[in-house]
């Protein structure tokens, strides 16, 4: 690694004014003095750099007329990070201190072991701000919480007779996060998260069946707890779970099937996203590995993921390198045209990073991960897919799904579908999977709506044991010959 620049240079940047006090400041650490601890490990390392983080967080759960859970944690801590050629050492500790920092890296540095590398170029810079410093944990005050869940369970309740139990939930957090380099920039982002979530079970002649809402952002609650608002989500929940009351077994077979807007892009994320991560395809184990400039998918299908989206759940304003976020095409009118990469995948493939390192905390190394990927939207109305189609299944709503990333196989289970008979909605189902593998199913759509959406802010990623908040979306799809795994008999 080439020379780092003096202990005495240090700059703060990104998303908080220069006066507000760094983390390490606030802990008693200069950051020059921790500018050469890091220099000094990285010397001769390609990569590497001290993630420092601050995070509070609260959740609130109301069920069964009262309050059954309130909650409220705080953590900080630090990792640190050599980079060499496709090893990386890291350390990481709750105690931030120059004396720990020090430790940390002379534990990260044995990735070395006498390697020789060049110093990647750094980040580039920005002045992006694509979310506030809102703390949802300081408005509304805790009270006010608590009223707003029993007001949401009372009026659930008021709302149908056939309403047995109400489960309504919010949660925050805001998170300070400040990337130290070698060229001794010190990038920080301040980074809320709220949400607001809604279930309701019902009953009828002795059978229950739920409904779930969720919805959520990179801001405080406000956006979320006006009365139109939550009362629309509690709306929705209710639906759902009276239309589930009718739902009747679904059948099984091959069929073609029709999907909703908006959320169901969690298929698209889990199916194909995952497989157009870089580490994935630097190693060869992706579907999509070596397929630059294949048709992967059919004509008019356009594939991106964009952390770039002001308030977006999956937004950030740099990942958590430091790289800034961008809007990556991934497939391109059916061809593939590019993968999302972090620093090392980008640099070990050739290519530039896309903003993509995310990690769960300090305690994580990054890794490539999606922000909102989502597809884009077509020419067709969600009717005139349904009309086309003799006989399928109409996917309102995903719940989970699991995929293998090698074959790109799936399995995802609908919250919410019906029979389509002769082009028109009939019975609503239950019990309906949809059973397949991304790339081909990519290349058996064949309409695309003109109704896009993203999900309402609900999204959680999870890659070798990290969670993070994403976002999905995509229009209405029909989809033909997909394998309907069902339970009438």
């Amino acid at each position: 690694m080439g020379d780092a620049l003096p202990a005495t240079h240090y700059l703060l940047l990104m998303n908080a004014p220069v006066s507000a006090p760094s983390l390490l400041d606030a802990a008693g650490v200069d950051p020059a003095r921790a500018q050469a601890i890091l220099g000094d490990a990285l010397a001769g390392a390609d990569d590497g750099e001290l993630f420092v983080e601050k995070s509070e967080s609260e959740s609130f759960l109301f069920d069964d007329g009262r309050l059954k859970s309130a909650s409220y944690d705080s953590t900080e801590g630090f990792g640190l990070r050599v980079v060499a050629g496709e090893t990386a050492g890291y350390a990481h500790a709750s105690e931030v201190s120059e004396a720990a920092i020090r430790r940390a890296a002379d534990s990260a540095r044995l990735a070395k072991r006498g390697y020789a590398g060049t110093s990647a170029e750094a980040p580039r810079a920005t002045n992006a701000k694509l979310y506030g410093e809102d703390d949802p944990l300081a408005s509304p005050a805790f009270a006010d919480k608590v009223a707003l869940l029993q007001e949401i369970d009372a009026w659930a309740r008021a709302r149908d007779s056939r309403v047995v139990q109400v489960m309504a939930s919010i949660a925050g957090e805001r998170r300070t996060v400040e990337i130290l380099r070698a060229d001794g920039r010190l990038i920080r982002d301040v980074r809320p998260l709220s949400r607001i979530n809604v279930q309701i079970t019902v009953e009828r002649d002795g059978r229950r069946e739920s409904g779930y809402t969720g919805a959520g952002g990179r801001a405080g609650f406000e956006a979320w707890i006006g009365p139109d608002k939550w009362q629309a989500q509690v709306d929705e929940a209710l639906r759902q779970a009276l239309t589930n009351l009718d739902a009747v077994p679904c059948p099984a077979g091959e069929m073609d099937v029709v999907l909703g807007p908006g959320w169901n892009g969690v298929l698209l994320h889990e199916a194909v996203g995952h497989g157009l991560e870089g580490d994935f395809n630097r190693k060869g184990t992706s579907a999509f590995s070596g397929r630059i400039g294949e048709r992967v998918a059919a004509p008019g299908v356009t594939v991106f993921d964009d952390g770039t989206i002001p308030g977006r759940r999956g937004s950030l304003t740099v990942d958590d390198e430091g790289t800034p976020t961008e809007r990556t095409i991934l497939i391109e009118d059916g061809v593939l045209v590019g993968y999302m990469h972090d620093r090392m995948s980008a640099r070990l493939m050739g290519l530039a990073p896309t903003g993509n390192a995310r990690r769960q905390s300090y305690a994580h190394m990054p890794m490539p991960r999606m922000t909102n990927t989502a597809m884009l939207a077509g020419g067709h109305t969600r009717a005139e897919m349904i009309a086309s189609t003799k006989k399928g299944l109409y996917c309102a709503n995903f719940g989970g799904g699991q995929v293998d990333i090698t074959s790109g196989k799936f399995v995802f289970q609908c919250t919410e579908a019906y029979l389509i008979e002769d082009g028109r909605l009939t019975t609503p189902v239950k019990g309906a999977t949809l059973i397949g593998d991304g790339p081909s199913a990519l290349t058996r759509v064949t309409m695309i709506g003109d109704d896009f959406d993203f999900d309402p802010g609900i999204g959680v990623c999870g890659k070798s044991g990290q969670s993070v908040p994403v976002g999905v979306g995509q229009p209405s799809l029909k989809i033909t010959g997909l394998t309907v795994g069902g339970t009438a008999v």
